[in-house]
């Protein structure tokens, strides 16, 4: 299956060819031919050289690229991306393939990539004016690559974020609908590398044990990768699972349709007297999508010999602090006194459980033992402020842009 062969590579910009911006072409300095500038009869050179490229160029797509960075402690805007348009040659070469892009994800990752420095070893930044690039699904419409054929469905982490892109077969993998229903979007979250994070995260660090009587708090509850945790924290043995969201929507969504037991919204009464209301017998698992005050206040009621799942830190993402971040004093007495385990986890350190992964979430999925929730935003051009959005809380569950049908 090999689904996240690729995902090693550091995130580095896979080979468009072709890629011709037609708005710079007014610096070429290409001299005329005497015959053309008799054909033009005063008309300007540009023409000439618009017609010149768009003969070679083949097809016009439209791309985003890195307009601006926030600045390391700023706050992105959809203003930080710009749409364009651009061309692709129309010839395929051998061990390529012509998609067209369905569907791209947006992930809080992607903030620390905004930056001349990401912070990371296995995350390279984004180029202004270069097209940015992420988790994608596509349609092949023409290959050249063995293994691919016209119809085929294929994924990569590093996606373009344009129309249509040709790209090297080898960096694709073939997708099968039916193991999520039809539901492409599906392999960008529950059944790609969202639901992999949740699931490996819950195995890997929570230490959940069927019988063990514990209790699960997920922060970020709503999220792509929370909404998720949580429900697989109960079907791996947990008891009792609290989740912590921004709004009542977010909360009732939580309780009624993905099966958590509670949840607080913690834009509303004191969550620390909540907490002890709801988890009576402490906390014995945490997923931590979000850092800071609320990371704070569930760790203070943490049980000895207690796990910490240290997923995501998004209300740290627009600082300028190490990952993870370290914790307050007070804090980290607390975790050591009562020898809590607090690890950085990474999913691709799991990549060898990836395959069966995969196939338990599509099985749970198909099952209906797996809710999945998604905010779809439609057109390339609404991306920045469907980026924006998800930074911001914006979404419930995977945030989506669907880009073409």
């Amino acid at each position: 299956m090999q689904l996240y062969r690729h995902f090693r590579n550091g995130y580095k910009q896979p080979h468009v060819t072709a890629m011709n911006k037609i708005s710079s072409i007014g610096t070429c300095k290409e001299q005329t031919p005497p015959s053309v500038t008799r054909a033009l009869k005063g008309k300007p050179l540009t023409n000439y050289i618009q017609c010149k490229i768009a003969a070679k160029a083949g097809m016009i797509i439209q791309r985003v690229v890195l307009n601006s960075r926030p600045g390391k402690n700023g706050v992105p805007v959809a203003e930080n991306f710009r749409l364009e348009q651009s061309t692709i040659a129309d010839m395929v070469q051998a061990g390529q393939v012509r998609v067209k892009t369905l569907y791209l994800s947006v992930d809080p990752y992607m903030r620390c990539r905004m930056n001349e420095d990401t912070g990371s070893d296995y995350l390279q930044p984004w180029q202004l004016s270069e097209v940015a690039d992420g988790g994608g699904v596509g349609v092949v419409e023409e290959s050249k690559h063995e293994d691919l054929a016209k119809g085929d469905f294929v994924t990569s982490f590093t996606w373009p974020w344009q129309t249509v892109a040709i790209l090297d077969g080898s960096s694709l993998q073939k997708l099968v609908p039916q193991l999520v229903n039809g539901r492409l979007s599906y392999f960008l979250g529950a059944a790609g590398i969202t639901g992999l994070t949740a699931l490996l995260g819950v195995r890997e660090k929570g230490h959940v044990a069927m019988g063990a009587n514990q209790t699960m708090v997920v922060s970020g509850a709503a999220g792509a990768c929370g909404s998720l945790a949580g429900q697989i924290g109960r079907l791996e043995g947990c008891t009792r699972v609290v989740g912590i969201a921004g709004t009542d929507e977010k909360c009732s969504i939580l309780v009624q349709e993905m099966g958590f037991d509670a949840a607080i919204n913690y834009k509303k009464g004191n969550v620390a007297e909540q907490l002890r209301e709801l988890c009576p017998g402490g906390v014995d698992v945490y997923f931590d999508n979000v850092g800071g005050d609320i990371s704070d206040t569930v760790i203070s009621q943490m049980n000895q010999n207690s796990h910490i799942i240290l997923c995501g830190q998004i209300s740290q993402y627009n600082k300028d602090v190490p990952y993870p971040p370290p914790l307050p004093p007070d804090i980290e007495k607390v975790q050591k006194e009562r020898n809590i385990t607090r690890e950085r986890f990474l999913v691709l350190n799991y990549m060898d459980k990836q395959e069966a992964s995969i196939l338990q979430l599509c099985q749970w999925i198909q099952e209906g033992k797996l809710k999945v929730r998604e905010t779809v935003v439609e057109g390339l051009a609404n991306i920045g402020a469907a980026f924006q959005s998800m930074m911001s809380g914006g979404n419930i569950g995977k945030q989506i842009v669907s880009v073409s049908k």
